[in-house]
């Protein structure tokens, strides 16, 4: 099973507002998903962002895989494998 992290949309149209998640590669953006470790907000300025550290560390020491954007919020939050 390949997992991913990466980010599950929210809020209403034309305001986005992201949850941080963990989930099988093959299930949809807004579908099911493992566990939720942080969110992702880039209506604000700076862009927000809230991430359980200890969380993210176990998963991408478990092998799952961050997308893009997923990796530059960890880059700022200080989280590397």
């Amino acid at each position: 099973m390949a997992v991913k992290i990466r980010l599950k949309r929210m809020g209403q149209k034309k305001a986005p507002f992201y949850r941080i998640v963990v989930a099988d590669a093959n299930s949809p953006r807004d579908g099911r998903f493992i566990e939720e470790i942080g969110t992702y907000d880039p209506t604000k300025d700076p862009s927000v962002y809230k991430v359980d550290e200890e969380l993210a560390k176990k998963w991408l020491h478990n092998g799952a895989q961050p997308t893009d954007v997923v990796a530059k919020i960890f880059k700022l939050a200080g989280i590397e494998k």
